[in-house]
């Protein structure tokens, strides 16, 4: 299994960006996909997921109303758009998948088995 982030770069405060990960070898008929972020000296957390076909998404109360996730699963592609980003935004993220739907309790990170590498975000 692999998911591939691109889309990362530096932006003004302000400023959009979309990530994107790319899941290959990986069994794609029921999971839950979504992100998560790690800044230096922070723990990693919870950004945003979705379930397959989009049916439900969560988000951090933190990039609620300026953050979509969504998916392309004819593609196998998960994208986070991010607007009107912030320098507190700035950290390394992280596409994340696990088997089944995603619960209320999506941000616990240990649930997910599948990580990509992270792609870098810096917001100034």
């Amino acid at each position: 299994v692999q998911l591939v982030e691109s889309g990362g770069g530096s932006v003004q405060a302000g400023g959009s960006l979309r990530l994107s990960c790319a899941v290959s070898g990986y069994t794609y008929s029921d999971n839950c996909m979504g992100w998560f972020r790690q800044a230096p000296g922070q723990k990693r957390e919870g950004v945003s997921v979705a379930y397959v076909g989009g049916r439900s998404t969560y988000y951090a109360d933190s990039v609620q109303g300026r953050f979509t996730v969504f998916r392309d699963d004819r593609n196998r592609t998960l994208h986070l758009q991010m607007n009107s980003l912030r320098p507190e935004d700035s950290a390394e993220y992280h596409c994340a998948a696990r088997q089944g739907a995603c619960f209320c309790t999506w941000y616990r990170e240990k649930d997910y088995q599948y990580w990509g590498q992270g792609t870098q975000v810096t917001v100034s």
